[in-house]
């Protein structure tokens, strides 16, 4: 892409982002919605004037990492440990109750053969954390008791879903699985999720002295920034998703989280910092308000609806039957936990997005030649109206229950 295609469509994402956002909250519609809807509009499915090209994709996972960031130093990991096994529990049915329902239609119902089928459930397991947090944010939810669940869950989700992806496309690949390599990367990625938030929150420490000394301006932002950045590299490196890398960095700057190390009889006490936590919001702010919306505008451009064939009854088949399925098996996650019912049905309704996690399945699954053109249509139309209704549905509920 030219230099200046780039500065052009980049205005038009911001632009078109901004307009569509600003219309639909407005109409108390959570401004998530209208990024997607300016996605959609400027992207394939309709103008085409923005593609899913590798540089915008790669400032949209910018924007998810600096909104993961946001939710690390948001969570409060003394309240989510009060929770007990309550995210988890959500976390393992959401993702298994998903992928055997989406096997079962697949294989049972429509007769696909078995990769086929197990790429298909693989899809099925998706919740992007990032649409979910955002709408809960929109509706003034993000630090109620659900949140809390759904975020520690979403979190889970997105491991569990590494694994799958991990084990489906060495599957894919390689005609045979390794559970020895499965194992590895399993277990690199548990290390990285205890580890980083500590060496993070060393790290904190240390940019904090260095800030309260510095000489000049931007030292804290330019610092956080490029421990988030190492972070998600970090990630990367062993095997996790790059987002979870921008997470560990907010836990370690949050005003909840604090460290105690044993030294001996003695021990190195580190208490969060609400006033490093309060500067670091200050400034990060505007960056994350401008970058995230790309990823949610990305999401947008990358369902290219036009490529759909409306007019095949196998592809409508397929999608009802699977979206049937999407839907159910997110949706129970939430009874399957002792929370009021308000609760538990915010739960499963804050699990059903799929966004960026289903499209990284089903385009690889398309890319690999285990989904054809039907097939992959068949997914967008469920992709699409699980990352789209949800947020819809959880503000009707809200304002229906108060």
């Amino acid at each position: 892409m030219e230099l200046h295609q780039f500065f052009l469509f980049l205005a038009i994402i911001l632009i078109a982002a901004r307009l569509l956002s600003e219309t639909v909250a407005r109409f108390g519609i959570p401004s998530v919605i209208g990024e997607l809807v300016a996605g959609l509009i400027i992207g394939p499915s309709l103008l085409g004037w923005v593609s899913p090209d590798t540089t915008m994709k790669l400032l949209a996972e910018i924007g998810i990492i600096l909104l993961l960031f946001e939710v690390g130093m948001d969570t409060n990991l003394h309240r989510l440990a009060s929770s007990g096994s309550k995210p988890y529990i959500v976390a393992v049915v959401g993702f298994g109750l998903p992928f055997a329902l989406g096997y079962s239609v697949s294989a049972w119902l429509f007769a696909l053969p078995q990769l086929t089928a197990l790429f298909i459930g693989g899809t099925l397991t998706a919740t992007s954390i990032g649409i979910t947090v955002r709408v809960l944010d929109d509706l003034g939810k993000r630090h109620s008791d659900e949140a809390q669940i759904v975020i520690g869950a979403a979190v889970l989700d997105d491991i569990l879903g590494v694994l799958a992806l991990a084990f489906l496309y060495q599957f894919a690949v390689e005609q045979q699985v390794s559970l020895k390599a499965l194992g590895e990367v399993s277990l690199y990625i548990i290390l990285f999720m205890l580890l980083a938030p500590i060496v993070a929150k060393l790290a904190a420490i240390l940019i904090d002295k260095l800030d309260q000394h510095a000489a000049s301006p931007g030292l804290l932002l330019t610092m956080a920034l490029s421990l988030i950045l190492l972070f998600s590299w970090l990630a990367h490196a062993l095997g996790a998703p790059e987002i979870m890398g921008g997470f560990a960095a907010g836990l370690a700057f949050s005003q909840h989280f604090g460290l105690k190390l044993p030294m001996g009889k003695a021990s190195l006490n580190f208490a969060p910092s609400p006033k490093l936590a309060h500067k670091l919001e200050e400034q990060m702010r505007p960056l994350i308000h401008t970058f995230s919306p790309l990823f949610f505008v990305m999401v947008g451009v990358s369902l290219n609806l036009s490529a759909v064939d409306w007019n095949s009854s196998f592809i409508w088949a397929l999608a009802g039957s699977l979206l049937f399925a999407a839907f159910v098996g997110k949706f129970a996650a939430g009874f399957f936990i002792r929370e009021p019912r308000r609760n538990q049905i915010a739960i499963g309704l804050s699990m059903i997005p799929r966004g960026e996690v289903g499209l990284i399945f089903a385009q690889l699954g398309f890319s690999q030649g285990i989904l054809n053109g039907e097939l992959y249509a068949a997914l967008l139309i469920v992709i699409a109206l699980t990352t789209i209704s949800p947020p819809f549905l959880l503000k009707w509920y809200y304002a229906a229950t108060g």
